[in-house]
């Protein structure tokens, strides 16, 4: 974690008026933005940053000739050159971002409130504190070779740790966007998060629909209300069955607790996907012993060695939807949320160029092409800047980490700084009954993946694409014939309740997948919070730099998770 103290401050913005040719190489790059800060863990960015208006007075201004007329080769060349070199003075406006973290790395000894699988762990489950300062060595020393020195205690390897150095060359850089500080191990607001997970690990065989009448999800509800700190939505001042695991967008409390871009069939050219899935058996849960819970920090492979369903049902359950968020392409939701939205010929954002043309019809701009392929772009740079928070900023411990150090404290094997409302609540001890242990049972034999926890890709992922598809879509469409799984996962039967927008079905789309990964286990409320916003800044950026780069003048509206409507 980049530790505040040590922290230099940002360097002043270059000159907005710099050459084109003032522009710096990459070791020049890291000099400006990191140079003498500490540890070398801390860095400087841009968020939100000036309108478009400020690097480019409209995107005709860009295709002007004088004396009217097309331009010919060498003036397009020297236009598209303008053109690249005003998009980057845009970028290098933002205003910049500076990344903090919470502190836990520097506040509890033996690193126990950072990410450490992988690394060797002593019999009682502690990293070894010489492997974690190799690994912080190595993420100060920036050198790529330097990262086949950290040591690992198994066969399983760290997961893309250099992706956060990257560069991109469109939309923010990933050091120019962040999230805040993480929850803190010893808080009320941490614990509230591990007993909500503790509960989603009870609850992940009960269906979505049974919520409201199932007495699992009735105590769940109860003592998730009665929490210090727990952040999840509410109904009123409670938190209720109908509230349970939602997520914090108004499309989230609308309808059934699942998209339906989750259950309806995606048409993919001639053929024809059904959205039935192969799921985990029932009642089948792991690394709830110390022994398995141990080799697997150690970095014991145990990926593909789940027990499956072998009938392929509807998500109707945690378990469904973790199993789908185990395997998935990463914008893969979201590839079939834009197909469905075009096979039924939902409307284009009524700013979309074209809409009123007589003589015009959108392809290769404005029409399934553009926005099937923007909507893919966008999740690789995302994924770029979300693992710059992993492993340069937070490396924040994963939940099944946090579950050690609450199998230690209430075992009496080791002490640890938690709250008391993660300590004695009563999830815990049903846990503990049915398992014998008090670790947080997982959905995955390997468990988490081998990267720190916060932020969460399919989070991060999941704004960025969503956010490309709210600008696109007409977001206040109602989707026609909505449906829900039978009580078997079989078959889908048409929903009688409150019409279903496209822009509340794609928010609940967003929080659906992220909130998947932690009902298996593996990530935090705050994780899919803070994510899908970080994600949603990366898709915006990027829309405000391409923005420049039409010959039409695209006015785009939608509206932000947060509910703030904003035009790009």
């Amino acid at each position: 974690m980049s530790r505040p103290s040590d922290r230099a401050q940002p360097p002043a913005s270059p000159p907005d008026d710099a050459s084109a040719s003032d522009g710096l190489d990459r070791r020049g790059f890291l000099r400006l933005v990191g140079a003498g800060a500490g540890a070398g863990l801390a860095a400087v960015g841009a968020g939100a940053g000036a309108g478009l208006a400020t690097a480019l007075a409209s995107p005709t201004d860009a295709l002007a000739v004088p004396g009217g007329g097309a331009p010919g080769p060498r003036k397009r060349a020297q236009q598209a050159y303008r053109m690249r070199v005003r998009a980057a003075r845009l970028a290098r406006r933002r205003e910049r971002a500076e990344h903090v973290a919470n502190g836990d790395e520097v506040e509890h000894a033996g690193f126990i409130g950072c990410y450490t699988k992988g690394l060797p762990h002593d019999a009682q489950g502690f990293v070894e504190p010489a492997a974690y300062a190799a690994l912080l060595d190595c993420l100060e020393k920036q050198v790529p070779a330097g990262f086949e020195e950290i040591p690992l205690a198994g066969p399983v390897r760290l997961t893309s740790p250099q992706a956060g150095l990257a560069f991109d060359l469109q939309g923010p850089d990933a050091w120019h966007v962040t999230i805040p500080p993480a929850p803190r191990i010893a808080l009320a607001e941490c614990a509230g998060e591990m007993v909500e997970l503790y509960w989603m690990a009870l609850l992940r065989d009960v269906p979505f629909a049974e919520y409201e009448s199932h007495p699992l999800a009735q105590a769940a509800a109860a003592e998730l209300d009665g929490l210090q700190d727990f952040r999840g939505p509410r109904e009123g001042q409670a938190v209720t069955p109908g509230t349970l695991f939602r997520g914090f967008t108004a499309g989230d409390g609308v309808g059934p607790w699942l998209s339906q871009f989750l259950w309806l069939d995606v048409p993919w050219g001639a053929q024809r996907l059904v959205q039935r899935n192969q799921t985990g058996l029932p009642g089948v849960d792991y690394l709830t012993d110390f022994g398995e819970w141990l080799a697997v920090q150690n970095g014991a492979n145990r990926f593909g060695q789940e027990a499956l369903d072998p009938v392929p049902r509807y998500v109707r359950d945690l378990r469904g939807l973790a199993r789908y968020v185990q395997i998935d392409a990463l914008y893969q939701a979201y590839l079939h949320a834009c197909l469905i939205l075009l096979a039924r010929g939902v409307p284009f954002d009524p700013g979309m160029p074209l809409a009123g043309s007589a003589t015009q019809a959108g392809f290769a701009e404005w029409g399934p092409p553009h926005v099937l392929s923007l909507m893919t772009e966008v999740a690789t740079r995302a994924l770029k800047a979300v693992w710059y928070q992993k492993w340069f900023v937070h490396r924040r411990l994963r939940p099944e980490e946090f579950g050690g150090l609450v199998h230690r404290h209430k075992t009496g094997a080791a002490s640890a700084p938690l709250h008391a409302d993660v300590l004695e609540c009563a999830a815990l001890e049903e846990i503990f009954a049915l398992h014998g242990s008090y670790l947080l049972p997982l959905a995955f034999p390997e468990g988490c993946p081998t990267h720190p926890s916060y932020g969460s890709g399919h989070a991060t992922v999941a704004g960025a694409c969503t956010t490309i598809l709210k600008a696109w879509f007409d977001t206040d469409a109602v989707l026609e014939d909505p449906v829900v799984p039978s009580a078997d996962g079989t078959a889908l039967l048409p929903y009688g309740g409150p019409p279903l927008t496209v822009g509340g079905e794609l928010d609940k789309l967003a929080s659906n997948v992220a909130t998947g990964r932690n009902g298996a286990g593996v990530h935090w409320r705050s994780d899919y919070a803070e994510s899908v916003r970080l994600g949603e800044r990366v898709a915006l950026a990027i829309l405000e730099e391409q923005k420049a780069t039409y010959a039409e003048t695209p006015t785009l509206t939608l509206t932000t998770f947060d509910g703030e409507t904003i035009e790009i």
